[in-house]
C-alpha cells in the first residue's frame, strides 16, 4: 500500500514539475496545438542574389542568412509572375493571375479579388486561425471611385483577413496614407482627401512643376504630387495629418505586426507581412544609411533584413518560434531603375541582383520569377539546400494540407501540394511550372519555353526599358541544364519539345474554374 501511495505522489509531483517547466519557457497554449502559426515574409522586388546566403555583395543580411542556415534554402523556387499584383493575386488565391486578367493595378483600382473567391486567408480562418496582412497591398480596394474619407471596403477583411494595416497601393502612388482595416489613420475630417489619376487635384506641387523640391528626380510617370520630398504617380489633395513618412515604414509596420502576434499568441495565427522594401521610392530610415556600399537600394535591403530579425525575435521572446512555419520570399525579380533616379544603377558595384540568371522584374527570363525562398520551422524542417521546382501559387494547397483542410474542386485550381518539399523532406516538385510576364513561360524540368508576346500594344511606360524586360515577339526555348543564363535559343534544334510545351501551355490556358 505504501509503495503504491509513494508512486502515486511521485507521479503527481512529476506532472506538476513538467507543467511548471513548460510555463517557465514562456510557451503558450498555442505550442500544444497541432496547427502551427504561419508567417510569410513577402519582400518587394528582391532579386535572387540580393541577400547574403544567395551571394549578395555590398550588403549583409545576417537575419535572413540565419533562417537559411537553420531551414531550407531553395534554388529553383518562383514567384508566380514577374510583377507585383499578379504574384500577390496568385499567392492568395492559388490561381494564375491571367485567369482574372490581373495586371499591375493603378492606385485607384477596385478590389481585384472577388469577395466570393476562396483565398488562403479564408481557408485558414476556417481552420481556426486568426489572420492579418500588414504592409503593401496593391490588390485594389473598394468598388471603384473610392471615397478615402469614409470606410474603404471591400478590402482584405472581405477576403479572409481579420486585421489589415496597409499601404493602399504602393509607395510610389497616391494616396500616401495608411489604411487600418476600413479607415485612413489620423485623418482630419476637416481636411478631406481627394485623389485623381486623371487630372490634378489639391494644391500640392508636382515634380514637373517644382523639381527643385525633390530629393531625387523621377520619370514623367512618377512626377506628379510631391509628398515627403518625392513625386508620386497620381495627384492628391488634403489629408495632411494622415500623410505617411516613408522613413517610418519599418517601425510602423513592425509595431503593427508585433501587436497582432501578441494579441493572438495563444491561438494559431497567419501573418502575411508584405514589405514595401525594396520597392521604389527607396527611402530607408536614417539608422540604415550607409549600411551597404550600394546606396539607398542596398540600405533598404539591410533595413528589410533588420525588420525580419525583429519579428523573429518577437516570436522567440514569446516562446512560439518552435511552433511557427516561416516562409521568406519575394514577389518578383529585381529592378534598379524603376522610375526614380536614386543612383541604384550607378552604385551597384560588383553586385548582380539576378545572380547567374538573366532578366529581372517584368521579364520572361528566369530572374523575373526565380527569387530567394527560405522555409524555417525549428525541429520540423530538414535543414539544407533544395533544388525542387515550385511556385508561390503552390503555397495555398501546401498550407491547406499542413492544417488539414480539404479543398474543393473550384478552390486554388492551379495550386499543387508541395508541402513535403517545403519541409525539406522531398527532392521532387512540379513537373510543369508556369511563369507569367508579358509573355507566358513554361518550365519542364530544365527546359524553359517562352511563348511569343500576344498583346496588341506594348505599354507606353515600357517602351524605353531595356530588352531584358522580356517582350518576346518570337517563341524561345532554353535548356537550363546547359545554358542557365538563357543565352542560346535552341527552338530550331528541338522543335518537338517546343511544340509539346506550347501544347501544355494551351491546355493550362483553356482550363476553367
Amino acid at each position: 500500500m505504501f509503495r503504491y501511495l509513494f508512486n502515486f505522489l511521485f507521479l503527481i509531483v512529476a506532472v506538476s514539475c513538467n507543467t511548471n517547466s513548460e510555463k517557465d519557457t514562456g510557451e503558450t497554449e498555442n505550442q500544444t496545438n497541432d496547427k502551427p502559426n504561419i508567417v510569410i515574409f513577402y519582400v518587394d522586388d528582391l532579386g535572387y542574389a540580393d541577400v547574403g546566403c544567395y551571394g549578395a555583395k555590398g550588403v549583409k543580411t545576417p537575419n535572413i542568412d540565419s533562417l537559411a542556415k537553420n531551414g531550407v534554402r531553395f534554388t529553383d523556387a518562383h514567384s508566380p509572375a514577374a510583377t507585383c499584383t499578379p504574384s500577390r493575386y496568385s499567392l492568395l488565391t492559388g490561381e494564375y493571375a491571367f485567369r482574372n486578367d490581373a495586371k499591375i493595378l493603378p492606385g485607384d483600382a477596385p478590389l481585384l479579388i472577388n469577395t466570393n473567391k476562396p483565398t488562403i486567408a479564408k481557408m485558414l480562418k476556417k481552420a481556426g486561425y486568426k489572420t492579418a496582412v500588414v504592409g503593401k497591398w496593391h490588390l485594389g480596394l473598394g468598388s471603384g471611385d473610392v471615397n478615402w474619407n469614409e470606410d474603404v471596403k471591400p478590402g482584405p477583411l472581405e477576403i479572409g483577413f481579420d486585421y489589415s494595416f496597409l499601404l493602399p497601393a504602393t509607395g510610389d502612388r497616391v494616396p500616401t496614407v495608411y489604411l487600418e482595416n476600413y479607415k485612413v489613420t489620423n485623418l482630419d475630417i476637416n481636411d478631406p482627401i481627394e485623389v485623381s489619376y486623371n487630372s490634378k487635384v489639391g494644391d500640392r506641387p508636382t515634380g514637373l512643376e517644382r523639381p527643385d523640391l525633390l530629393r531625387f528626380k523621377a520619370d514623367t510617370q512618377h512626377s506628379q504630387t510631391i509628398v515627403n520630398g518625392v513625386s508620386r504617380i497620381g495627384t492628391m489633395g488634403g489629408g495632411e495629418s494622415a500623410l505617411w513618412v516613408d522613413e517610418e515604414f519599418p517601425d510602423i509596420f513592425l509595431s503593427k505586426a508585433k501587436g497582432f502576434i501578441n494579441n493572438n499568441k495563444e491561438t494559431p495565427f497567419f501573418l502575411f507581412f508584405s514589405f514595401h522594401d525594396i520597392h521604389v521610392p527607396r527611402l530607408p530610415n536614417k539608422r540604415f544609411e550607409g549600411k551597404s556600399t550600394m546606396g539607398v537600394r542596398g540600405d533598404a535591403i539591410a533595413q528589410m533584413d533588420w525588420t525580419t530579425g525583429e519579428i523573429m525575435n518577437e516570436l522567440k521572446k514569446l516562446g512560439i518560434d518552435n511552433n511557427t512555419l516561416v516562409i521568406f520570399t519575394s514577389d518578383n525579380g529585381p529592378v534598379l531603375d524603376d522610375g526614380y533616379f536614386d543612383k541604384a544603377v550607378e552604385m551597384i558595384g560588383d553586385h548582380n541582383p539576378s545572380g547567374i540568371y538573366r532578366g529581372g522584374k517584368y521579364s520572361s527570363y528566369e530572374a523575373g520569377t526565380r527569387v530567394p525562398t527560405i522555409t524555417y520551422w525549428p525541429g520540423k524542417i530538414s535543414q539544407g539546400e533544395s533544388s525542387v521546382l515550385f511556385s508561390q501559387v503552390d503555397l495555398y494547397a501546401s498550407i491547406a494540407k499542413l492544417v488539414g483542410e480539404n479543398l474543393t474542386d473550384k478552390e486554388a485550381i492551379d495550386s499543387e501540394n508541395v508541402l513535403d518539399a517545403l519541409l525539406g523532406k522531398k527532392t521532387s516538385g512540379r513537373e510543369f511550372m508556369l511563369e507569367e510576364a508579358f509573355s507566358l513561360s513554361l518550365r519542364k524540368n530544365n527546359w524553359k519555353y517562352i511563348e511569343a508576346f500576344s498583346g496588341e500594344k506594348v505599354p507606353g511606360w515600357l517602351v524605353n526599358k531595356d530588352i531584358e524586360t522580356g517582350l518576346m515577339f518570337e517563341p524561345q526555348l532554353y535548356d537550363l541544364s546547359k545554358d542557365v543564363g538563357e543565352q542560346n535559343n535552341v527552338i530550331d534544334k528541338y522543335p518537338d519539345i517546343a511544340k509539346e510545351l506550347q501544347a501544355k501551355l494551351d491546355e493550362i490556358k483553356a482550363e476553367k474554374e
